[in-house]
């Protein structure tokens, strides 16, 4: 049994096809579904909004310096 390049290319299109349905499984698990709920608001962690009578520091300080 010879290796061509047909034959390399048809397992590599296999690897990936077995990958990308792997992965496919993974994403779409219902057991996964609280961990990709808590990373979707990961990039809203960070964003603090003032309480109604606070001003941001940076509005304070320039206020302050006559700007």
């Amino acid at each position: 049994m010879e290796i061509d390049i047909g034959m390399i290319r048809g397992l590599g299109t296999l690897v990936v096809m077995i990958a990308f349905i792997g992965l496919s499984l993974w994403v779409f698990n219902r057991r996964r579904d609280r961990d990709f709920a808590e990373a979707r608001l990961l990039p809203f962690v960070d964003d603090h909004l003032p309480t109604s009578g606070q001003e941001p520091a940076a509005t304070t300080a320039a206020r302050s310096n006559g700007q």
